[in-house]
């Protein structure tokens, strides 16, 4: 049996911690670009990038969300920046079921950065085109990669509230709801 290999453009948004200053316009308009409808509300708990931050010692590291994880990491490990210790977690781009970053505020589900994806489509995320200090910067390069399906957004979205409610209880909240449309 032989891998198919396919080239595929990968989308990626560089980050140089040192040219942050922690202002936080990219959560603001991360949050403001996926409202819906988009830009009527500004609730950086939605938003898709968080910026890790320490005033008192000038650190801010800004991470962008990543894949969902069903399960909880194994490793704890501790990050010294500039003498202060953070827990590894503060880093991590997955939303998972240890902690609420990364997850939409009032359903749980999980949030992902999308790069911003519109019709038409845009040149750069937003979260780059509203830094200032050019911490974040947009970069596309080609990779070969191992093809193998995707799972749809609303599939991991259902997936994650399945793991926290169960099966069941999803199955009768969507019987209310289409009864109360119905009816």
């Amino acid at each position: 049996m032989t891998e198919e290999k396919t080239k595929k453009i990968v989308k990626t948004i560089k980050v140089d911690v040192d040219k942050c200053n922690g202002c936080r316009a990219c959560e603001v308009i991360c949050s403001a670009f996926h409202a819906q409808p988009k830009y009527s509300s500004n609730n950086p708990a939605r938003s898709r990038i968080r910026v890790i931050r320490d005033p008192l010692r000038d650190v801010y590291v800004p991470v962008y969300a990543g894949e969902y994880t069903p399960a909880e990491c194994a490793g704890r490990d501790k990050y010294v920046i500039d003498g202060k210790e953070y827990d590894e977690c503060a880093f991590c781009r997955a939303s998972c079921p240890s902690r609420d970053i990364f997850k939409e505020p009032d359903s749980g589900l999980p949030l992902k950065c999308d790069m911003c994806e519109s019709d038409p489509p845009l040149e750069e995320p937003m979260c780059v085109q509203w830094c200032i200090t050019d911490a974040l910067t947009y970069e596309e390069r080609e990779e070969e990669v191992e093809e193998e399906e995707e799972q749809e957004e609303m599939e991991i979205g259902l997936e994650a509230l399945a793991d926290k409610f169960g099966l069941d209880k999803i199955m009768d909240t969507v019987a209310r709801m289409s009864m109360s449309k119905n009816g």
